[in-house]
């Protein structure tokens, strides 16, 4: 691709493509061609001027040569980047907003007075019937305070002064319902599945196929702790599904046959075999776009409660009006204080600024479910993390298996492959990335698997029941035996990796070790996470040796070891007792209670799918700085409320003063109190971390 620099400095670089004009298609396709580089930390496209700007770290080199490489047609974009994107959004709402100021000073320079009064008469109705409603239904909210103003200023003949204020409105009203549908439209898109592969019943057996290769009517299987991929009916089986995602509900729904599920919602516990009903994923965004839309999690505490304070200032902004006039006998100085109200601010800037927010995140690839959990993650106090694929990282390795029995050590692995590759969790990965290294054919030969959460898996193969999972499962819960003359090998495996233990009718078969390495800014993370004021925990349940060693090179404050899923919600809930707020990490089907407890429950994004549903928040790129990142976002968000209510009540307030003591006249109340208002939501559009 050929293009030009128009600036760059460290780290950052604008470059403008050398092409007449750029679909939004194309700029959806670029966006996400630069978003997947793992150098590339920040990235956006205007298609109007066809530029692109990108923040990166390291070599500048880098970013040039992606740029070169890149072509419309060289790249594969997914259908739901494109499907999801707002960029045809942002064009319609730009138009509508030219539109509505263009059309406005058009009447008012080039209309005679006649045929304004009539037009500005027809607008007045709807606003005076929106008051009447809310009247009817015993409140004195926003709505009576705008009809009463642009009715006071019609009965005047005041009709310019009427005019501005249902103009400001309508303008407020276009960008509160812009920056709301794009952040819902972000919010949806990045919500949308990430499955790739899904279990297909055929001939030959269950078979791992791509999504994009599931038809109408296929039969599939989908196992405990993974996302249900396609609307469909229940064919066989019983299961407990999360539908929160969807719905909001906490408690698992139980499904049996005939039960219809969908997409998006997760199976807890038991297995479903499924008949697709519909292979394409729109309805699913839909659906996420109609939860969102619909959920309280949107709002923050601070945005709730300047919502109901606004509504709760009305009376007393009429009220004023009416003491004015009493103590004036001035409808002039009375109209001041009506054409100003705190109210239109507080509405309209606060859920814009956290909307934009929410936005923002998603731009450094947080997915954040509603500003309530931005809110929380400014004012926690303590963070705890999972060890194993959170503070290690998210793909360990099969260092060696160390067999127990007379049978190979690649046999020992093809079995505990067979186990594995039903459950997303990264060790499981590991196993079954390990067998796939060695060319080592697993298929099907047990019968249906049993999953334990937090301990391991369970099965039949042949007439033998064959285990896979932590010491504590495998020696405690099952009972298992090591085989006689074994005890000095079991003594001496190394220290240095985590275990696996593979047991076949109550004896120990074979431990696999695996090497969980440090992600490498780990430990600068856990220190800058304790210099912004947080305590941070670790908790895991390998053994004490193993989590030991990582708390004392990462620097936690505390460390927790040998732990179940019920302990780390349990300490969860402890520390949210002592009157503190909880950050949890994590990236497994164990610490979707942990999640769920938490203030916040955080998940990495190659984690299981379940504790991806469960979670508040989810981190898009695999790097521990982009806890960092939401932490500054979120503080700069709640100063950012608490700025625009000071703004919006110290500006409105010097109005109100000014107006009564006859400084100045109501229409300049009304525009500077509009415009104010204007500014302070437009404000609140821009992003927190940047410029």
């Amino acid at each position: 691709m050929k293009f030009k620099i128009l600036h760059e400095n460290t780290g950052r670089i604008r470059v403008h493509l050398m092409q007449s004009r750029m679909s939004f298609a194309q700029a959806d396709a670029l966006l996400y061609y630069l978003q997947s580089q793992e150098f590339i930390t920040f990235a956006k496209v205007n298609e109007r001027t066809c530029d692109a700007t990108v923040k990166f770290y390291g070599c500048r080199d880098e970013v040039i040569r992606v740029l070169r490489e890149f072509g419309y047609d060289r790249i594969q974009v997914p259908a739901e980047v494109v499907e999801n994107s707002s960029r045809a959004l942002n064009s319609e709402y730009q138009e509508k907003v030219v539109e509505h100021i263009v059309y406005h000073y058009a009447r008012k320079w080039f209309l005679p007075y006649p045929i304004r009064l009539a037009y500005t008469a027809y607008k007045t109705v709807g606003f005076v019937w929106k008051g009447l409603k809310c009247l009817a239904a015993r409140k004195i909210e926003v709505p009576v305070l705008d009809a009463t103003a642009i009715t006071v200023s019609m009965l005047r003949g005041d009709i310019d002064t009427a005019g501005s204020v249902m103009f400001m409105l309508g303008i407020g009203e276009l960008l509160e319902d812009w920056t709301h549908k794009k952040s819902v439209a972000d919010l949806a898109g990045t919500m949308a599945l990430n499955v790739s592969n899904v279990w297909v019943k055929t001939e030959q057996g269950d078979v791992l196929l791509p999504v994009n290769k599931v038809q109408q009517g296929d039969t599939i299987v989908v196992h405990m702790g993974t996302v249900i991929p396609f609307d469909g009916i229940v064919v066989e089986g019983e299961a407990m599904v999360n539908q929160a995602s969807l719905t909001g509900e906490s408690v698992a729904v139980r499904k049996v046959e005939e039960s219809a599920v969908y997409a998006g919602t997760t199976l807890e516990e038991g297995e479903l075999t499924i008949r697709v009903k519909s292979a394409g994923g729109g309805s699913r965004y839909e659906k996420i776009v109609t939860m969102i839309e619909e959920t309280e999690k949107l709002k923050s505490g601070l945005e709730s409660q300047a919502e109901h304070l606004a509504d709760r200032l009305v009376p007393y902004c009429l009220g004023g009006t009416v003491l004015t006039y009493l103590l004036t006998r001035n409808v002039t100085k009375a109209l001041s204080v009506l054409m100003v109200d705190y109210s239109c601010a507080l509405k309209l800037a606060m859920p814009v600024s956290v909307l934009s927010a929410i936005r923002e995140a998603n731009l450094h690839h947080l997915t954040v479910k509603g500003g309530k959990f931005l809110e929380a993650a400014a004012e926690a106090d303590t963070i705890v993390f999972d060890k194993t694929g959170t503070l290690t990282k998210a793909q360990p390795t099969v260092a060696k298996v160390v067999p127990f029995n007379e049978q190979s050590a690649d046999e020992l692995l093809r079995i505990a492959a067979c186990l594995e590759e039903h459950f997303p969790h990264s060790i499981a990965r590991a196993v079954v990335q390990a067998a796939k290294a060695k060319d080592l054919v697993h298929d099907e030969m047990h019968s249906k698997v049993e999953y334990i959460v937090a301990h391991g898996i369970a099965t039949t193969i042949g007439e033998s029941r064959a285990i896979i999972g932590s010491a504590h499962f495998v020696f405690e819960d099952e009972k298992a035996l090591i085989p006689e003359g074994k005890q000095e090998l079991y003594d001496t495996l190394p220290e240095e990796y985590s275990h696996l233990y593979l047991a076949v009718d109550g004896k120990l078969a074979a431990v696999i070790c695996i090497e969980d390495p440090l992600r490498e800014e780990a430990e600068g993370v856990v220190g800058t996470l304790k210099k912004m004021g947080l305590k941070v925990v670790m908790m895991t349940g390998d053994s004490d040796r193993t989590a030991r060693s990582i708390a004392a090179r990462v620097g936690v404050d505390e460390y927790y070891s040998e732990v179940l899923p019920e302990d780390k919600a349990e300490f969860v809930e402890k520390e949210k007792a002592l009157g503190r707020k909880v950050i949890m990490i994590g990236d497994g089907i164990n610490d979707s209670p942990a999640l769920s407890a938490a203030d916040v429950g955080i998940a990495i994004s190659d984690g299981a799918e379940l504790a991806r549903e469960i979670a508040d928040i989810t981190v898009g790129k695999d790097d521990l700085y982009q806890l960092v990142i939401l932490r500054h976002l979120s503080e700069c968000l709640m100063r950012r409320i608490r700025k625009n209510y000071r703004s919006i009540v110290g500006f409105n307030s010097l109005l109100i003063v000014l107006g009564v003591m006859g400084i100045i006249q109501p229409t300049t109340s009304a525009l500077l109190h509009n415009t104010s208002t204007l500014l302070i939501g437009m404000s609140g559009m821009t992003n927190l971390l940047e410029g």
